[in-house]
């Protein structure tokens, strides 16, 4: 069975929108290697088109290390119903169309590893609405924004219950933490 897990990089107040904010903050060797470890873990990458066409203009320019190869040839799985088969280029790609929550869960039931999501605010709401992450990975940065896209949806169908798996604190203040859904 396939896990999703959705890492994200979010305010104190759960913002998560265009974080070039984050570049203020430095999270050290621990954060850098944390952010490795879990793309190489990574069997794909699923991601929202916004998030997918934002990666696709930057990663290419930057496959000189090991990171941005990883990147730009990892699987990805692309969430939307208006990107075309031909605009899915970067890299191997499938893109996921129609009934999202349905799809997402037949890919989720099939034999695999890690569909580890990053960004991809609508994707992650409707992973959330639909009880569908087995694991949130935050990097959660000492900052408090008051405005944009949260991580997490306004209201979701029952309280989603987690468990902290692990918590430390790296670089300049930022806080790595999982949690797991008690259901996975």
């Amino acid at each position: 069975m396939t896990r999703i897990v959705v890492t994200e990089f979010v305010s104190l107040d759960g913002v998560m929108e265009e974080p070039r904010w984050t570049f203020d903050f430095d999270r050290g060797k621990e954060g850098d290697q944390f952010k490795y470890e879990e793309l190489f873990d990574a069997e794909s990458l699923l991601l929202g088109r916004v998030t997918y066409q934002g990666f696709a203009a930057a990663w290419p320019g930057m496959g000189g290390d090991d990171f941005g190869q990883r990147m730009n040839t990892i699987h990805k799985y692309v969430v939307s119903s208006t990107l075309t088969d031909a605009e899915a280029s970067w890299g191997p790609t499938t893109v996921v169309r129609g009934d999202v929550a349905a799809e997402l869960a037949a890919l989720k039931n099939q034999p695999g590893g890690t569909l580890l999501v990053e960004g991809s605010a609508q994707l992650v709401h409707t992973l959330a609405q639909h009880d569908l992450v087995d694991e949130y990975r935050l990097m959660v940065f000492p900052i408090i924004l008051g405005q944009g896209k949260r991580a997490f949806p306004d209201s979701i169908p029952v309280p989603a219950k987690l468990t902290v798996t692990d918590s430390r604190t790296v670089g300049s203040g930022v806080l790595l933490l999982n949690l797991t859904s008690e259901k996975a």
